[in-house]
């Protein structure tokens, strides 16, 4: 009996490091400067674009648009078990982000 304890026990410890978890400093340090990346973007293009006539949404758009490759690389780094879910959040919110880039950069208040 004791033995298949101490085999239940190793067995068990041996899978402990197998999942990723957010405790992993690595991981952690590429989401946030992923993160970093694509709001740097947004807010860039977001004040390049803000002198057109066009409607906040449509530029949010296209600033979203126009950061696409930082989105999809924070993606790469969040979404490690290639959920659509996730990563439709991850585009939703880039727009929702670039909205209020959009907004700061026009002087207008963002809710």
């Amino acid at each position: 009996m004791r033995t298949v304890a101490v085999f239940l026990v190793l067995l068990l410890s041996a899978c402990g490091g197998a999942y990723h978890t957010s405790s992993d400093g690595r991981l952690a340090t590429r989401i946030n400067n992923s993160y970093e990346a694509r709001d740097a973007c947004l807010a860039k293009n977001a004040t390049a674009d803000v002198t057109g006539g066009a409607d906040a949404g449509t530029i949010a758009r296209a600033v979203a648009l126009a950061c696409a490759p930082e989105t999809e690389k924070l993606v790469e780094a969040s979404n490690r078990d290639g959920d659509p879910r996730v990563a439709d959040a991850i585009r939703k919110d880039s727009e929702f982000r670039a909205m209020g880039f959009v907004l700061r950069a026009r002087g207008q208040a963002s809710n």
